[in-house]
């Protein structure tokens, strides 16, 4: 093997271990080291050339050279003897003050000839040495500065952070003028005499701005200038006295504010930025340990106490094999309970991620602190199983038994959800409540794997939330959209008198029929006329709808049965029951009539 250097070395390495017997031996050498430079042959022989004792080692050394010496501390120094002491920093012991060109200063981290206090008295930085826990320490509050108080270890320290403790110095000083300020007063006049004010307002507007540039930073250094910030304004105390208009005029206000401010970019890097443990780890004990809490707002002590995502109980709640939520640890049982705030960003977390399947698990066993917002975020999981590609599940979790979610639709979340059993598509968005999903601006795009659901499980899913939601129940767009789904753009065939009147009897049975507030669909029915059977049913549920009240407007539903008047004909002769709401109906939709612009073809034939 041969290697070739700065083109003034070049080193020859053998390892065979078993040569030729024959060879002679002194070419039989293991390494073989030849200089080249500026040096003549003879210089080369003269300088370079050691001949070696014993033809047989098997190592010969051909060529030596003082090696270089490299950066180093003062300890360590090759040149200069060094004697160590634990704590010694009055005065230089012995020759330690002594330096060659490579010696480092231990405590500064930078070149012993440019250290200041190399030999200063009391502080001489000459003695110290890494096993002393005196100069460690010494080194360490030296070298972290600000970030002394996270605990942090060197290693930890990378340039954001370092510009971090650089930021935070600054703001320690220039927080102290402004509050100085704030402690003083202004005089002012008031009621023809002078009062001293103090107003909190100019201090809570410099901190807002430094959080503001905070949250700008790389996450780690965010989370360091959050916390930084926070161990500040929290020792900050009111002055008695008259305070200003605004209502930061008061410190104690003011640093429940900027504090609420703190927790919430907190809360939101513990979760969403994927720190170490154990670097969140102490973050939270220095949050809980240095920040200074008042009496009052104690309660927000434990704001930062997040569950990382690798804990155990919360793992195995997101795999599925804990769909409970407790979990038993020697007899003491633990619930996996977060704030909202928590479990809205979870929820943001695993949307973006696209887990839907382990947002469902969560959101169905997890415990928070407020119910009304819970409720919106568990109303969707149904949506999150249509982008699970689950329309089915989707559809039956939307009926529980209990607390089902269609009991609060709105005419426009049912359209949504229809359009997606529909289509199988669904609007692209991050969402935490329902009302968020029907975004008019929203783009929708294809579910995976997801097939779109037949027309009967459509009509099954739209009674069925007709039944839970007045609302839906109602609303005309809703009938609207339903009708043109069981209306096909082809005309179907009239089905035979005979079952045009049976179908009386079974559509009155099929919605009359509350039974666990499921929508039966017995297959007799549509076995021979399948899509008449389902346009009947809806036709027949229209009949009970507008027998039940006005239907406004009634133009567009009306006209989706233009290419099958025969069962418009029909649903009229289940309106006859009552002449009353026949004349009223027939009213409404002339009065409509008469202010729009054009008449549907089933309207002229109605009126006609």
């Amino acid at each position: 093997m041969c290697t070739a250097g700065d083109g003034t070395e070049i080193i020859i390495l053998s390892d065979d271990e078993e040569e030729d017997s024959e060879k002679d031996s002194e070419n039989n050498q293991s390494c073989l080291i030849i200089e080249y430079g500026n040096k003549t042959d003879e210089s080369l022989q003269s300088d370079s050339l050691v001949p070696s004792s014993a033809s047989d080692e098997d190592l010969v050394v051909t060529f030596s050279r003082r090696a270089d010496v490299l950066p180093h501390a003062r300890y360590d120094c090759p040149i200069h003897p060094f004697i160590a002491a634990d704590c010694e920093s009055a005065a230089p012991l012995a020759g330690n003050q002594l330096i060659c060109d490579q010696c480092f200063c231990y405590i500064c981290d930078k070149l012993a000839s440019s250290c200041v206090m190399w030999t200063c008295s009391g502080r001489c930085h000459c003695n110290s040495h890494k096993k002393s826990e005196f100069w460690n320490n010494l080194r360490n509050s030296f070298l972290l500065g600000e970030l002394k108080m996270f605990n942090f270890s060197l290693s930890e320290i990378d340039s954001h952070l370092r510009h971090a403790e650089i930021m935070l110095q600054l703001f320690r000083q220039e927080v102290s003028a402004i509050l100085s300020s704030f402690i003083r007063g202004q005089i002012v006049q008031q009621d023809c005499k002078q009062e001293v004010i103090h107003d909190y307002t100019p201090v809570f507007n410099f901190v807002t701005s430094f959080l503001n540039k905070a949250d700008k930073q790389n996450s780690r250094a965010a989370a360091v200038l959050n916390l930084g910030a926070a161990e500040v304004f929290m020792k900050h105390f009111q002055v008695s006295g008259p305070t200003g208009p605004s209502p930061m005029s008061n410190a104690s206000n003011a640093k429940v504010a900027l504090l609420q401010r703190v927790i919430t970019s907190m809360q939101r890097l513990i979760v969403m930025a994927n720190f170490p443990p154990g670097f969140v780890q102490k973050l939270q004990n220095f949050y809980q340990k240095t920040t200074f809490f008042p009496v009052d707002i104690k309660s927000m002590r434990n704001s930062l106490c997040v569950r990382p995502w690798d804990d155990v109980l919360l793992v195995s709640v997101l795999r599925g094999q804990n769909v409970s939520g407790v979990r038993k640890d020697k007899g003491k049982k633990t619930h996996l309970t977060e704030e909202m705030s928590v479990v809205l960003l979870r929820s943001e977390l695993l949307q973006q991620e696209c887990r839907y399947r382990e947002l469902c698990r969560y959101l169905k066993v997890v415990q928070t602190d407020e119910s009304a917002r819970f409720q919106q975020l568990q109303d969707l999981i149904p949506f999150f199983l249509c982008m699970q590609g689950d329309l089915t599940e989707a559809m039956t979790s939307l009926f529980p038994s209990v607390n089902a979610p269609a009991c609060r639709f709105s005419p426009q979340l049912f359209l949504t959800y229809l359009r997606i059993f529909q289509t199988a598509k669904a609007p692209k968005l991050i969402v935490c409540q329902p009302e968020q999903l029907y975004c008019p601006n929203a783009v929708w795009e294809p579910i995976k794997d997801a097939v779109p659901l037949r027309c009967v499980d459509l009509v099954k899913f739209a009674l069925k939330a007709q039944r839970c939601s007045a609302a839906v129940y109602k609303d005309s767009q809703c009938w609207t959209s339903l009708l043109t789904i069981v209306n096909s753009s082809t005309a179907f065939p009239q089905p035979s008198p005979e079952f045009l009147c049976e179908s009386r009897h079974v559509v009155k049975s099929i919605l009359l029929s509350h039974q666990n507030s499921n929508v039966t669909i017995p297959r007799s029915f549509h076995e021979v006329y399948p899509h008449q059977a389902l346009l009947l049913l809806v036709t027949g549920a229209l009949s009970f709808r507008i027998l039940n009240g006005a239907l406004c407007p009634a133009l567009p539903v009306i006209n989706t049965f233009k290419d099958n008047m025969w069962a418009f004909r029909w649903m009229f002769e289940n309106l006859a029951v009552s002449e009353e709401r026949l004349q009223s109906f027939f009213q409404d939709v002339t009065q409509e009539v008469a202010n729009s612009t054009g008449s549907p073809l089933a309207v002229n034939l109605i009126l006609s």
